[in-house]
């Protein structure tokens, strides 16, 4: 009966339109948008800052449904969650979740908002999982994940984004064995299942996949690729150690597959997921190692299009030098490179990559497998980690002291 209403609550979840950014990586996880019509010349003046308001320490992302943008800022010694209306900027509310979170790589949440049923589901630096009421901004539940398990909190942090599937909120988190994924109650916060294991917990955003004819839970930990059932059950695994347990962007689908990648100088791979009977099998399409890879992500996801992954290639252990590489997927080979590129973040839509980096400009890109053609660049920010988020036309970008809404219509 309870796998029965998971999989009616996997079928009911609540429409979003195309103008919505519900959470880390965009309305399917993987850094694409369904958003057309956008601009296609740089504009003569650059491009329209709508308004820039007062934000907070922290490299969470935003989230925007409904004309509303979330996300979590640390100021006044509390991470709080907080809306504006996406339009204006206008503060709708804020609401106090945890006490101020501090690290040497950065101080304040980690983590993107996910917002569902509406909710605003959050998760802190130190692990207070908690939802929020989007309307009014009470807060419903709040959870602390550490405690409940008895774990660590990540040396650098907890930086899961929630995954709502049906009913279930689910994150990975420390436990007293070494990781735990945990699903708790959209409803009330209610411990659902949780299923832990002997890893290092990693930095990494649980995903919802279909591996091997199967909606499966894939997670990376800082040591494993791991595939489990939607109620939590183990169904495979893949070792997978990275140096300081940097295994951080969210796994994603590649004609069946699956590609994962990491930073440290450590390297790329896809794997085939295949199932026999009740066991299941994992193999190497293609591996891409060490010093000589040709992906080597340290915090950003690569961007699938048209059978090649475009992404942050970082040379070293969380060295200075990152180029932008365009992979084919299929093979593993390098289509094009724009070496010493810098490091940033992308998403993509309408034939377009949007980048936000480091040193706090704003790139706008062709998608193209064939070449890499920028439409221009422009300083926006003080700098960020965080890819750009796209709404009704709109980027939103922050820092540690500000958040941006920038124009990036048509012509």
């Amino acid at each position: 009966m309870f796998a029965r209403i998971l999989s009616i609550c996997l079928l009911s979840t609540t429409a979003l339109t195309a103008a919505d950014w519900p959470q880390h990586l965009g309305p399917l996880r993987t850094g694409h948008s369904a958003e057309a019509g956008l601009l296609n010349t740089w504009p003569a003046d650059g491009l329209k800052i709508n308004w820039k308001i007062e934000g907070g320490v922290g490299m969470s992302g935003i989230a925007v449904v409904d004309g509303l943008a979330v996300t979590l800022v640390q100021k006044n010694e509390k991470q709080l969650a907080i809306a504006v209306d996406a339009k204006t900027g206008e503060a709708k509310w804020e609401t106090a979740i945890a006490p101020a979170y501090s690290n040497a790589m950065g101080n304040g949440p980690r983590a993107f908002p996910a917002i569902a049923s509406g909710q605003a589901f959050v998760f802190t630096g130190q692990g207070i999982l908690a939802s929020v009421d989007l309307a009014s901004g009470k807060l419903n539940w709040k959870n602390d994940t550490i405690k409940e398990y008895k774990g660590e909190v990540a040396d650098y942090g907890m930086a899961a984004s929630p995954l709502v599937v049906g009913n279930f909120v689910i994150v990975t988190t420390g436990h007293e064995n070494g990781v735990a994924v945990a699903a708790y109650s959209v409803d009330d916060g209610k411990s659902m299942w949780q299923t832990n294991f002997a890893d290092s917990i990693g930095y990494s955003c649980p995903a919802l996949l279909k591996v091997a004819d199967k909606q499966q839970l894939v997670v990376f930990t800082g040591t494993h690729l791991r595939g489990l059932s939607t109620l939590g059950e183990p169904r495979w695994e893949y070792r997978y150690v990275t140096p300081y347990d940097c295994n951080i962007v969210t796994p994603q689908i590649v004609d069946g597959d699956i590609f994962i990648s990491s930073g440290e100088d450590h390297g790329a791979v896809r794997l085939k997921v295949t199932k026999s009977g009740t066991e299941y099998s994992v193999e190497e399409v293609w591996s891409s190692q060490g010093r000589t890879s040709v992906m080597r992500n340290e915090w950003q996801t690569s961007i699938l299009h048209k059978g090649h992954l475009f992404g942050f290639d970082n040379i070293g252990g969380a060295g200075p030098i990152t180029n932008l590489n365009c992979v084919d997927a299929t093979t593993g080979k390098l289509a094009w490179q724009v070496q010493r590129f810098g490091k940033g973040n992308a998403i993509a839509a309408d034939g377009k990559l949007f980048i936000s980096m480091m040193d706090g400009h704003l790139i706008i890109a062709k998608l193209d497998t064939k070449q890499y053609t920028a439409l221009g660049s422009q300083k926006v920010t003080r700098g960020t980690r965080q890819a750009p988020t796209l709404s009704d036309g709109v980027l939103y970008l922050r820092d540690d002291e500000s958040i941006y809404a920038v124009d990036v219509s048509g012509d």
